[in-house]
């Protein structure tokens, strides 16, 4: 069964087991998710329900998504997300954090931290030149790039500077320690993508979920 719901990660933390195991632990406020509208094979070509979490003021909201909300008859949220999950949802209704169990296998997916431009040995851990011999007086510049005359210009792919981070990530097959309901808490083992306070979405895992 397909789940997924749309979280804020608050940090990280330890939580210890009945024989005394100590499991690191991501806490994330996991919704509440108010359904706002529903795509259907007949109108869209594919079953999805659109969701909305957080909040916000209306004066920050565009019009084309404030027209959705008004539609749904629902206080404007932060920000607004299609997920493709299984089950019927109705216009209105929420989705917890208890959607998950403990010990389910879960999907993260988000936003790492944006480092800017950064050069070659931060982004690709590339080892800096030698500090003797004629090679300075830069000793973290690139290096060779490859042929000169023979080829006469750099091949595509190859590891430069440039801005590092900020990209979408998952981390597959993570499992669910605990999950609060009535905190709209769960807590994942390991650690997921983005910084503190970033967007994250949790869905089922699509591995199947083996331990």
């Amino acid at each position: 069964m397909k789940k997924a719901i749309i979280g804020k990660k608050l940090g990280m933390t330890q939580v210890f087991t009945q024989d005394g195991k100590v499991i690191p632990v991501t806490v994330v406020e996991a919704g509440p998710c108010t359904v706002v509208a529903k795509k259907t094979t007949e109108k869209d070509g594919y079953n999805a329900i659109v969701v909305a979490y957080g909040s916000a003021k209306e004066k920050n909201i565009s019009k084309p998504v404030l027209g959705v909300y008004k539609k749904a008859n629902i206080e404007p949220k932060k920000m607004i997300k299609e997920l493709k999950i299984d089950g019927e949802f109705e216009i209105g209704a929420e989705i917890k954090a208890d959607v998950f169990a403990e010990k389910e296998k879960v999907d993260v997916s988000g936003l790492t931290r944006g480092r800017g431009f950064s050069g070659v040995i931060r982004r690709w851990n590339q080892r800096r030149l030698r500090m003797s011999h004629g090679t300075g007086p830069v000793h973290r510049e690139v290096g060779s790039l490859g042929a000169s005359s023979g080829v006469a210009r750099v091949f595509k792919g190859r590891h430069m500077p440039g801005r590092y981070g900020h990209e979408r990530v998952t981390i597959q097959n993570l499992e669910i320690v605990k999950a609060d309901a009535d905190r709209n808490i769960l807590l994942v083992k390991g650690c997921v993508p983005g910084p503190r306070g970033s967007v994250i979405e949790i869905k089922s895992a699509v591995k199947g979920g083996k331990n």
